[in-house]
């Protein structure tokens, strides 16, 4: 059988050297900026280049994670960093923002670069669609089915790669802002603070309602192999050398048997044997997640609702700590470094040397750390103490997390020898570098869309309602029932033409049949307005021509919009205008560039920006293509499940009492804040910046199950307050004045 990678997380040099020893083909490690990880170990320079340099010798491949967004005041950093980078080689740089990817195709191109999952590429079409922009591979979203995988396979000759094991996120892959939302901590900036383990309450109740348990599919890896996914991925650059080593050794085990063409019984001895590894792994309940569900949410939907069940990655009384339940601290004494608690005795009985995970009973804290003393009393002792830093206290829950005997002696990877830095490259980092300019494609001739206000809305049934003051544009929600009725005979207050259909940034390959189908109509139907938000959704107006009747002359090789049959000797007039969502991520002005060539005439401002860096990124010239959401219920978690069938509730509050809200429907489920985000009264101020199209996003309003989401005493109300810019009470500001969190200063990029 053809060989499939074993890729490990390397978050440390230890953990690099048992990914290695237990047999892993490729790891992939963070250096110390511009990784979404960013509070792990990682490996300074000198240590990249020497692990760079052995597993070379040995055969074995580096991915080097730049994975995040950055802005653009910290274009010039990440440039130096790329073209340092280009200069070792890497065997691949896994990448989530757009601008590194161009900076990589326009000047770096012997760079391989992999689609994190975090850019959010669940279907064939998005995975074609950066393989025809210097991708070489992508790395799955997680939440997708077998059959899914099999389709993406069949549907692109990209090289795919899918995480097999480790810790899950609960918000579909690279669509999650809570932790953002929260405080600036940002998930795309690799310090995400979990708000999906913490715990929230609803009336007299509470529970972990978001954290769901570990992956782990490991007998699975036949099927995967199989189906021809190239490589298996391990999460967990934030677990110790020993967790490493356990994970990796498992899955070692399984491949080796495929790869030797073990028979049906050796392949069966050998998945039981990885599995009897892994229930030593101190990791949270394993599930399988979507991989054996139907291929579409509505096939999920229906066998759910027959199991009537809720999904088994998700356990609201599992707190998500990881590691076996050693019980709750019974009390306390001593002080400082001679501070212990007693725990319950259990079978498990830790030791010094040991590992252990603290968890505050009310979630104000969590923190793991080595045991440095236990006294184990008498066998009548109700329990045994062990030490534990200040800030616990009775009713904390203790986890053993790695044992001292798990701490296995790997070979060192990075060897003395190989420890020093290349030659020429221990100096300064050059701030003299002459960077380039990013080159933003000409655009804005498309369908263009007047100054003012646009209002985002989910139903059709909205925008009656938005009679009553009425904005420039519209933008609606594309999905299957709003199509219905936009493509059905009743009247609608607002014409083709004002009408701007929004495609949702989740774009699973179950979804890519009836998406396409959806999007051909309503492009015969005379629709011309799109907002996209996935590189995958670019290809549906690719050629457009045919799916409007012949109304227009072929398309766009970037799949942008389609040019129509101008008059005679004149430039073709366009017809199709497409504006790149604020789920793409634009944050800085090789972004820009990148989604530009993509096809975009447009652009939405990402919903965490900053005033600060949408002004750097957008220079005066290009203001006129932008747009900026001044209000919104920001999508917090996206999650591709329905969980109305397992909550009762629909509005629950945080630890500080902030108030959220669940909307759940067959299309899944959706966490917004009760608080909206709100710079309507800046608007004058970004007037005279040169901007001068904003959207009010009511999409993710409070309403009922039924009926408009939109009330029309709100909606005019706030109409007024965009229109007088006047400040709403009781609103956020998100990111908008303070920026992204800060984390103390990174070490720059290396000299080139």
């Amino acid at each position: 059988m053809k060989t499939v990678e074993l890729l490990a997380p390397a978050g440390s040099p230890e953990a690099l050297d048992a990914a290695v020893a237990e047999g892993a083909d490729a790891v992939y490690l963070g250096l110390k900026s511009f990784n979404a990880r960013m509070r792990s170990a990682n490996f300074a320079y000198s240590q990249f280049e020497g692990a760079l340099r052995s597993l070379h010798s040995m055969g074995r491949k580096v991915y080097v994670t730049v994975n995040t967004v950055f802005e653009q005041r910290e274009a010039d950093r990440m440039y130096q960093l790329v073209k340092y980078l280009a200069a070792l080689g890497p065997d691949g740089l896994i990448v989530q923002d757009f601008g590194v990817a161009a900076m990589a195709r326009d000047h770096f191109p012997s760079l391989k670069l992999h689609a994190s999952t975090q850019m959010n590429i669940a279907g064939a079409r998005g995975a074609n669609a950066l393989s025809k922009n210097g991708f070489s591979r992508v790395v799955l979203a997680r939440e997708l089915s077998f059959g899914e995988l099999r389709d993406c396979r069949a549907g692109t000759n990209m090289e795919l790669e899918v995480f097999v094991h480790g810790a899950l996120c609960v918000s579909a892959s690279g669509l999650c802002l809570f932790s953002s939302f929260l405080g600036g901590k940002s998930a795309n900036r690799g310090i995400c603070t979990q708000a999906c383990r913490r715990y929230y309450h609803h009336d007299d109740k509470g529970g972990y309602y978001f954290s769901p348990g570990d992956l782990q599919l490991v007998g699975r890896v036949p099927d995967l192999a199989e189906a021809g996914i190239n490589a298996l991925k391990i999460e967990g650059r934030m677990k110790s050398a020993g967790y490493v080593g356990t994970v990796v050794s498992a899955y070692r085990l399984v491949l080796d048997a495929l790869e030797e063409g073990a028979g049906e019984d050796k392949l069966r001895a050998a998945i039981n044997g990885a599995e009897a590894i892994l229930r030593n792994d101190f990791a949270r309940p394993k599930t399988e997640f979507y991989f054996a569900c139907g291929d579409s949410g509505a096939e999920r939907g229906k066998r759910a609702q027959e199991e009537n069940a809720g999904p088994d990655w998700l356990n609201p009384s599992q707190d998500g700590g990881t590691g076996i339940p050693l019980g709750v601290i019974l009390k306390l004494r001593g002080s400082g470094a001679g501070r212990q608690g007693l725990v319950p005795r259990g079978p498990v009985l830790p030791v010094p040397g040991d590992s252990v995970r603290l968890h505050a009973a009310d979630d104000r804290d969590r923190r793991s750390c080595k045991v440095t003393a236990v006294d184990d009393g008498d066998s009548a002792s109700p329990g045994v103490w062990i030490s534990i830093p200040e800030g616990f206290e009775p009713g904390d829950t203790v986890y053993l997390i790695q044992t001292k005997l798990m701490s296995k002696r790997y070979s060192r990877v990075i060897l003395p020898g190989s420890y020093r830095r290349t030659p020429g490259r221990d100096k300064a980092p050059d701030r003299e570098i002459v960077v380039p300019r990013a080159k933003i494609a000409a655009g804005g001739e498309g369908l263009a869309f007047p100054q003012g206000l646009y209002v985002a809305v989910s139903r059709v049934e909205d925008l009656f309602v938005l009679q009553s003051s009425r904005p420039i544009r519209v933008m609606l929600a594309l999905n299957r029932r709003n199509a219905a009725k936009l493509l059905g005979k009743e009247p609608l207050p607002f014409n083709k033409g004002e009408i701007i259909l929004t495609l949702d940034p989740y774009f699973p390959q179950g979804d890519d049949a009836e998406l396409g189908e959806l999007v051909e109509a309503l492009l015969r139907e005379g629709y011309r307005q799109f907002v996209v938000n996935n590189p995958g959704h670019f290809s549906y107006f690719r050629g457009a021509a045919g799916a409007m009747g012949g109304s227009a002359a072929g398309g766009s090789a970037a799949g942008g919009s389609a040019p129509g049959a101008g008059a005679s000797g004149g430039k073709p007039a366009r017809t199709l205008g497409l504006i790149a969502g604020p789920w793409l991520y634009i944050f800085n002005r090789w972004a820009v560039s990148f989604v530009s060539s993509l096809g975009a005439d447009y652009f939405v401002c990402p919903l965490e920006n900053n005033r600060q860096n949408l002004e750097k990124t957008i220079d005066a010239q290009y203001r006129s293509r932008m747009f900026i959401t001044v209000f919104a219920w920001p999508a917090l978690f996206r999650i591709r499940e329905n969980l109305g069938r397992v909550y009762d509730f629909t509005r629950f509050f945080g630890g500080r009492d902030e108030e959220f809200r669940l909307a759940a429907g067959e299309g899944g489920t959706i966490v917004y804040p009760e608080q909206p985000f709100s710079i309507v009264d800046k608007i004058p101020f970004l007037q005279e910046a040169g901007f001068g199209r904003f959207i009010l996003d009511l999409s993710g309003g409070p309403g009922g199950k039924s009926g408009p989401s939109v009330k029309k005493n709100h909606y005019r109300d706030l109409m007024q307050s965009a229109r007088n810019a006047a400040p709403l009470p009781d609103i956020s500001r998100f990111n908008w004045k303070d920026g992204f969190y800060q984390e103390p200063a990174a070490q720059d990029a290396p000299a080139p």
